[in-house]
């Protein structure tokens, strides 16, 4: 049976990665990554609103996407960990990127194929965004990994900085060997080094325990709704 607590959590990861995203905007290295870096924001927000939206009726409490994305404080986000997590340089952005789409395409087949009818719809249409999502980290992987020293030392930098904060994805589901089967002959083929297991594995963003690093965003995600509650074009 489809929890609101599962729903809220795939809407949050993808509001958050929209609005980390859009920080990119106008200030990408190069105008067509620019379009490209919206483009894949404006898919994650395209699906953060069917699934908020589904969140709010299996709720019942009268709360729409609006009100979940603007009016919850950061204590009552069910987003991973990774998502909020700032942008750095365009490697981790990269690394980012890779690890969550290799994740959201996993999740949104196997839903897409499940009994929930409602929810599969929004999983078939949003698979598709997030397999496209994940061909664009795997080339910016590939050449940043197999570039110029520069550029393999901050991508190396990147997977070993995020990849602790990847298993929070697979609480609660079985996804991460064939996780694993997607992402690391990229790695492999960008001559880039698969971290150990069994590290430092930070958790708690499903259970609203978040980094301070969620407050200031949620921060500039709602000030207008907030400041002007209730107003209408």
């Amino acid at each position: 049976m489809t929890t609101v607590e599962e729903v809220l959590g795939l809407g949050d990861d993808a509001l958050v990665a929209a609005q980390r995203l859009a920080q990119w905007t106008a200030r990408a290295h190069e105008l067509e990554e620019d379009v490209a870096l919206a483009n894949i924001a404006l898919d994650q927000l395209g699906a953060a609103r069917l699934l908020l939206s589904y969140a709010g009726e299996l709720e019942g409490a009268g709360r729409d996407e609006d009100a979940l994305a603007y009016l919850r404080d950061d204590r009552e986000f069910r987003n991973v960990l990774l998502v909020e997590l700032p942008n750095g340089d365009f490697a981790v952005t990269v690394a980012k990127l890779l690890f969550l789409a290799a994740y959201q395409r996993d999740r949104y087949r196997q839903l897409a194929a499940g009994e929930d009818e409602r929810l599969a719809g929004i999983a078939g249409k949003t698979v598709k965004e997030s397999a496209y999502h994940l061909d664009h980290a795997a080339l910016w992987t590939l050449r940043l990994g197999d570039g110029t020293a520069e550029s393999h030392r901050r991508m190396q930098s990147a997977v070993d900085e995020i990849w602790p904060y990847t298993y929070e994805l697979f609480e609660g589901n079985e996804l991460r060997p064939g996780w694993l089967a997607t992402v690391e002959p990229v790695l492999a083929e960008a001559t880039l080094t698969r971290p150990d297991d069994g590290g430092w594995a930070p958790r708690g963003g499903r259970e609203g325990r978040h980094t301070e690093h969620l407050s200031y965003l949620l921060a500039e995600l709602q000030v207008l709704h907030r400041a002007h509650a209730g107003a209408s074009w």
